[in-house]
């Protein structure tokens, strides 16, 4: 190998610095500019506090979940599949979390590296919005239901209904079960074109038990199912709902269906 290692790193270690100033706030903070932004532009906040012992404290003071809340629901970020994977940002990244507060202290030997290690961990943090119904189909259920009770009292809605009449019933849970004005809806969640086929094998099984219901179709994305699965299944399903996204045609379509009385 032919590279002047040292050359090179010497390179690298001017051009990050350069990257990095730190301007006084008050006589207790200071603030760390990085090259670390948001998709939208704006800069990470990131603070340097000195505490006791020696010890430097480099922290967000939960900037990042103030600026993710102006279009997310940041609660969503300790639930479920998104939850699961926040808490292992946290871990993975070995800094410490504060009602919403991010941070990391260390000594000033390694002050650098956990800047790094925090920076690299907001950014995570941050892709969690990208962790949406399109891309991530083990959080469309959750979704979905959290999108039928803003409707729907929850009482009212069975998850992982059984139709006890239909043979070998337990094997052909339907979605959601709710009420309606004049026949119980069956509530079908469809990601993919695998739950595509097996609600259109459901649906077509209470058919043959002669089952009296209606039923409403939500789809992640309707636009990924294969035509002649969405054929199969429109011949055997109600209504349907092309994205979780269309709120409006999610309620009206709903509430037509269901008896809130």
């Amino acid at each position: 190998m032919n590279l002047d290692i040292k050359k090179i790193q010497d390179n690298l270690c001017q051009l990050l610095c350069a990257e990095i100033h730190l301007k006084e706030r008050n006589k207790n903070l200071i603030v760390v500019e990085t090259p670390f932004f948001f998709p939208d532009g704006d800069p990470y906040q990131i603070y340097l506090k000195e505490m006791p012992n020696g010890i430097i404290r480099l922290s967000d003071m939960g900037h990042t979940f103030m600026h993710l809340s102006y279009e997310n629901e940041v609660d969503k970020f300790r639930e479920g599949t998104r939850g699961k994977i926040f808490n292992q940002i946290i871990s993975e990244s070995s800094i410490n979390e504060d009602n919403g507060e991010f941070y990391v202290e260390t000594g000033i030997d390694n002050l650098v590296l956990n800047l790094f290690h925090l920076g690299q961990a907001l950014t995570k943090i941050n892709d969690l919005t990208f962790l949406n119904r399109a891309r991530a189909e083990s959080t469309f259920y959750e979704d979905l239901q959290e999108s039928l009770y803003k409707i729907i009292p929850e009482q009212k809605i069975k998850k992982d209904y059984i139709y006890e009449s239909m043979e070998y019933s337990s094997d052909y849970p339907i979605d959601f079960f709710i009420q309606g004005k004049y026949n119980p809806l069956y509530v079908f969640g469809v990601p993919n074109k695998d739950k595509a086929r097996l609600t259109t094998i459901v649906l077509e099984r209470l058919l043959r038990a002669e089952a009296i219901f209606d039923s409403l179709l939500i789809f992640a994305d309707q636009t990924i199912i294969p035509r002649h699965d969405l054929a199969r299944l429109s011949n055997t399903g109600g209504e349907m709902i092309a994205s979780l996204d269309a709120v409006d045609d999610f309620s009206r379509k709903l509430l037509r269906k269901v008896d809130l009385n």
